[in-house]
């Protein structure tokens, strides 16, 4: 007897780019650690200020400047987190401003 498992619609979380994942993680780290777990939330202002902070880590990169000089991560993955925080104020939290 064969086993089954019916996942064919369900989303491949193995497709996710681990490189990624883990600089993502650590930069979230970074900043539970300096400020509280989910901080992000509660941020006022919070999808202005995370446009403007993901399109400095974009333009920080653009311009040669490969890692954060805070947390020697790579502006990518900070903009990776801006960018997500975005989002998720955008389908969960709907914070007006």
């Amino acid at each position: 007897m064969k086993g089954k498992k019916h996942d064919k619609d369900k989303p491949k979380y193995g497709l996710i780019p681990p490189f990624a994942l883990r600089g993502v993680a650590e930069v979230l780290t970074f900043g539970a650690e300096k400020y509280e777990p989910d901080n992000w939330i509660h941020v006022p202002n919070s999808k202005t200020r995370y446009f403007d902070a993901a399109q400095r880590h974009i333009w920080s990169w653009k311009e040669g400047e490969q890692s954060d000089k805070e947390t020697g991560k790579n502006h990518l993955l900070h903009a990776i987190c801006c960018l997500m925080f975005l989002y998720e104020h955008d389908i969960k939290y709907s914070i007006a401003e």
